[in-house]
């Protein structure tokens, strides 16, 4: 069923298309970036397409091309039970202006898939209502999931927030949940600049 949808892509968007491959009866459409949004748009709102729900939307590196980034958003229609594979290209080959149109305003799911995907890839979703960091933390640098991100890569310390209510409760010590390298950071002893962890009798005790 999903070739209707190609075919309706095909005959309305004849020069956006770039190209279609068919796996197992899963179809996939590229198209041009400056179309994806109006693209999408169209398979959302057609009655033939009924595309009403965006199941996932992530990316691919590929650092030999140009462009370099393929962005994927898995469409699926509830009404109709078919879907489809819809991918653009974005990005140089040394990953810069990796601009893609949002398609939050098409799909609400987009909002944090288009984060996630900016923070892995350093794509960004231009119009997006809140496009910043969902899986790291805003002082990490570069985007891990790239294919030139360095494996061996050691992300700076980062001080800790001064924020109201930071603090931890018992029966939890100050260290419990702190990254490794924190309590090894300074002197390269466990726990060293906060003194070490007490044990559950030494906590009940003072209970």
């Amino acid at each position: 069923m999903a070739k209707i949808l190609v075919d309706l892509i095909q005959k309305n968007f004849p020069s956006a298309l770039i190209e279609t491959t068919a796996l197992r009866g899963d179809e996939s459409v590229v198209i041009e970036a400056a179309a994806w949004k109006t693209v999408a748009r169209f398979l959302r709102d057609d009655p033939r397409a009924s595309m009403e729900m965006l199941m996932d939307l992530s990316a691919v590196d590929y650092p030999d091309r140009d462009p370099r980034f393929e962005v994927v958003a898995h469409l699926y229609s509830v009404s109709r039970g078919h879907r489809l594979r819809l991918k653009t290209r974005v990005g140089d080959p040394l990953g810069e202006n990796v601009r893609c149109e949002t398609l939050t305003e098409l799909w609400a799911s987009a909002n944090w898939a288009e984060r996630e995907t900016y923070d892995m890839f350093g794509i960004e979703f231009v119009g997006h209502p809140d496009l910043r960091r969902i899986l790291m933390y805003p002082e990490f640098e570069g985007y891990p999931l790239r294919k030139d991100y360095p494996a061996e890569r050691i992300q700076p310390l980062v001080p800790y927030r001064d924020v109201p209510n930071i603090e931890k409760l018992a029966p939890f010590s100050l260290d419990e949940g702190m990254p490794f390298g924190r309590q090894t950071h300074a002197t390269g002893h466990r726990g060293a600049s906060i003194g070490e962890p007490k044990s559950w009798a030494d906590r009940g005790a003072e209970d």
